[in-house]
């Protein structure tokens, strides 16, 4: 018995989906609804890092993050098209145990953030139109309904919303900038709060700059995320190579929109110390109806619902795909493969999506969004590895659209923002990386579980994918799991020590209890909080290195030898 063979893809069964004739210019719009909709979120940056490190960030960001990781998805999307998108390319690449990680932690990131727009929609309309909590569900309720039923529909129903949707909120913020650059310099009521200083307040110090670049780099990373996420629909569009073609259109525009009308808001209206996305805060919104009339603020609140509302859209339609497609790989419950006969669409994965979303809707956005960033990165980080991996076992003639420069250049632009992802990992505070480390540990555990019950690729393919008869599982994977958890020790090990020092645990700089989990907890003894996380990332450390261990000693009597 020998390990799994990877050299070749594992194509997605039909099970009835219907394919669908997409234009360049459909995809472009999708894509900028699934990676930006709007600079909605850039608000919460200005005040956390300072104006000028915002734009600083802002511009170099692309580079790092969302440039390297859009030539990566145009690359393995034009070499590899096929539904599942990013879940493919790591399983073909690293291997069935890594592809499920891949698969699983993105696309639970995806029902995460779905939800997370949910509440800002609600949260936006309830601070407009002073909403009760039922009226505020009940929007919440409607909107997950009404693109649910879009998504039923099917891809091409999905790109018309988006395209109707991402006009207006581009035509909006086009409006923002244009405003912005026409009164820069402000008035005599703004004049004197513009200010481009580079940080909120002096950084004295290496732990006050991280302090300051973490108040925005996840909010940042986040805002430049989202180009892979069409990639899983590939094998519903009658010709994929559109969504390559589309990714690389959608990086400058993205970039315009961020960039833009943020730099015209501050220097016009200034007052960067009050930006913020909470109803008396200053916004994007605040520009134009402080110079052209308030009527504009009602209009803005109307496409900052609508911006939310486009996301959402498109990120049913990603996220659903992510688990047909692990479905399809029987590593998932088989259900979600089931497809409507008239459209063509895995409505059980939509409305799996839908039913999680209405759950959690009504929870805090903190709560929501805790999990969310170490699961994007560590499957982000995997998608990295696995173009250079292709890119050295892929002939070079099959890729149509291939990343210039070699072999080389490809590895400098996959390994900065892998190195940028572990920064930002551990900067966002020690609640996120509590909660993110929570959320990458169910990826091993329901591999284990969902691989023995549904049987995997073997059941799809026992040639190149032969089972462990002693395991259950595939070939190597006890070695995979035991290396999983060897990185998480070591993580978990690093946290232990950087955080204390980071926060400041007990010293007279010590963080404040509403800087932990989005404010949720702000009121309670800080010593509490940081002693609750201290013991949790001491438990989870021991939890993996046993882990570790059992799975290592175990590979050497259950795993078959090397032939030699």
């Amino acid at each position: 018995m020998s390990e799994q063979r990877n050299s070749a893809p594992v194509n997605v069964g039909e099970h009835g989906l219907k394919k669908h004739d997409i234009k360049v210019s459909t995809v472009v719009f999708m894509i900028f609804c699934l990676v930006a909709a709007g600079c909605y979120g850039i608000e919460e940056m200005i005040p956390e890092c300072g104006p000028g490190l915002t734009i600083v960030m802002l511009c170099v960001l692309p580079f790092v993050w969302g440039l390297p990781f859009g030539l990566v998805a145009s690359e393995l999307g034009s070499v590899r098209p096929q539904e599942g998108g990013y879940y493919k390319w790591v399983q073909e690449a690293l291997g069935e145990f890594w592809g499920f990680q891949a698969g699983w932690w993105r696309t639970i990131s995806i029902y995460i953030d779905n939800t997370s727009y949910v509440i800002l929609a609600g949260g936006y309309a309830a601070t407009v139109w002073d909403m009760t909590w039922g009226m505020e569900f009940a929007l919440k309720f409607a909107m997950i309904l009404i693109f649910t039923l879009i998504n039923i529909r099917g891809v091409k129903d999905v790109g018309i919303a988006s395209t109707i949707l991402s006009i207006l909120v581009m035509v909006a913020f086009a409006v923002v900038a244009v405003c912005g650059f026409i009164n820069w310099g402000g008035d005599a009521e703004t004049a004197s709060t513009i200010s481009f200083q580079m940080t909120a307040e002096p950084a004295e110090g290496l732990s006050d700059w991280f302090f300051y670049i973490a108040g925005g780099i996840s909010i940042g990373m986040w805002m430049y995320s989202g180009y892979e996420s069409m990639s899983t629909i590939a094998g519903e569009v009658s010709n994929p190579q559109v969504i390559p073609k589309g990714t690389l259109i959608t990086i400058p525009l993205i970039m315009a929109v961020y960039i833009l009308p943020t730099t015209a808001g501050l220097g016009s209206l200034g007052n960067w110390e009050n930006w913020g996305t909470e109803g008396d805060a200053v916004g994007y919104a605040t520009v134009v109806s402080h110079f052209w009339g308030p009527a504009f603020g009602i209009i803005f609140a109307i496409v900052a619902i609508l911006a939310q509302c486009s996301i959402y859209n498109t990120y049913i339609a990603s996220g659903s795909r992510g688990f047909f497609a692990l479905a399809d790989d029987f590593l998932a419950p088989p259900v979600m493969v089931k497809c409507d006969k008239k459209h063509g669409v895995p409505y059980v994965a939509v409305l799996s999506v839908g039913i999680f979303n209405l759950i959690f809707c009504m929870f805090p956005f903190g709560f929501i969004i805790i999990l969310d960033v170490a699961l994007l990165m560590a499957s982000y980080i995997l998608v990295y590895i696995s173009a250079m991996v292709l890119r050295r076992r892929i002939p070079r003639e099959e890729y149509v659209f291939r990343i210039p420069g070699g072999n080389g250049l490809l590895a400098a632009i996959c390994i900065v923002p892998i190195c940028v992802a572990l920064f930002a990992n551990f900067v966002n505070g020690s609640d996120y990386y509590l909660g993110g480390m929570i959320g990458i540990i169910t990826g091993p555990i329901l591999y284990f579980i969902w691989r023995r019950r549904y049987g995997g690729l073997t059941k799809k393919d026992p040639v190149n994918f032969p089972k462990n008869e002693k395991t259950g599982l595939a070939v190597g994977d006890t070695k995979k799991i035991a290396f999983l958890f060897l990185v998480m020790t070591i993580m978990n090990g690093i946290a232990l020590l950087f955080e204390p020092w980071y926060e400041g645990w007990g010293t007279e700089d010590a963080w404040e209890s509403g800087d932990y989990f989005d404010g949720i907890l702000e009121g309670s003894n800080v010593d509490t909080i940081v002693g609750t996380i201290q013991i949790g990332l001491a438990i989870l450390t021991v939890v993996c290195a046993v882990a570790c261990i059992v799975f290592f000693i175990l590979s050497k009597s259950v795993e078959p030898k090397k032939e030699k």
